[in-house]
């Protein structure tokens, strides 16, 4: 997943302090192996179903119960795992599709920033014609056909190259939850998403608690809400002064 970075909540001072720094010396081929990559998924992430806003599926996640959540860092053989962290922006966007399934039926939907693939599966779940995940994290794509395989669903298509710099596809439905952490990556976005729109006509959805980076970039002048969750107890507590999650349509017109 392109990295959001979530400002104050626990899984960061868990994950990104831990694991914030290169990888790269720790990650040999046979770590990258398909086969590799799904046992180690298998035997170090806890299913997780009803502790979320979409308890209609199911997701390998890390939690206290697992075993890197204490474990030393240089242990760890793969980049950051944002992969395994069911994000508050990501968990509204599902929960929208979810509730709204004609948004997505028989429509090309693009999940860009898959990470755990959690809105690439509401869009199977409410009928969309073809599904692609986009993260670019070999080890998410990997996490993504197993989450699928966990939720009896054909998996989506995975793509690992960094879709913000190739020419935009005729999706008719663009999912971004929680891409907007990082100012430059938000205005990165903010001109790709428009080439999409203006090019193919693409609908934008964006799931997004209220991060400081997403309502202070200019893009938000140009969202109109859809909707907001109160987020469950649990995410509440993960997630330091983080309630509640929204879902917004990317408008250029306004």
């Amino acid at each position: 997943m392109l990295t959001p970075l979530t400002t104050g909540t626990r899984y960061i001072k868990a994950f990104v302090k831990a694991f914030g720094h290169t990888s790269a010396a720790r990650c040999s081929s046979n770590s990258y192996r398909p086969d590799s990559i799904r046992r180690f998924i298998s035997e170090n992430t806890e299913i997780v179903g009803q502790r979320t806003l979409t308890p209609e599926f199911k997701l390998r996640l890390f939690t206290p119960n697992c075993r890197f959540w204490t474990e030393k860092p240089e242990l760890w053989p793969f980049d950051d795992p944002y992969w395994a962290i069911y994000w508050p922006g990501g968990q509204a966007l599902s929960r929208y599709l979810l509730d709204n399934p004609a948004v997505c039926r028989g429509k090309t939907v693009l999940d860009l920033g898959s990470g755990c693939g959690a809105a690439a599966i509401a869009a199977r779940l409410c009928g969309a014609a073809h599904v692609v995940a986009n993260d670019i994290d070999l080890v998410a794509a990997v996490a993504t056909h197993m989450n699928c395989e966990l939720n009896l669903l054909e998996p989506p298509v995975c793509l690992t190259n960094n879709m913000i710099d190739s020419p935009p596809k005729g999706f008719d439905l663009i999912l971004l939850g929680d891409m907007f952490y990082d100012e430059v990556l938000a205005t990165s976005l903010h001109g790709w998403l428009d080439n999409c729109i203006n090019r193919h006509g693409t609908k934008v959805l964006i799931g997004d608690p209220g991060r400081a980076q997403f309502e202070e970039h200019r893009i938000r002048r140009l969202l109109r809400q859809l909707a907001q969750f109160e987020l469950p107890e649990c995410v509440r507590e993960e997630n330091y002064g983080l309630t509640c999650s929204s879902v917004w349509c990317y408008c250029p017109e306004l």
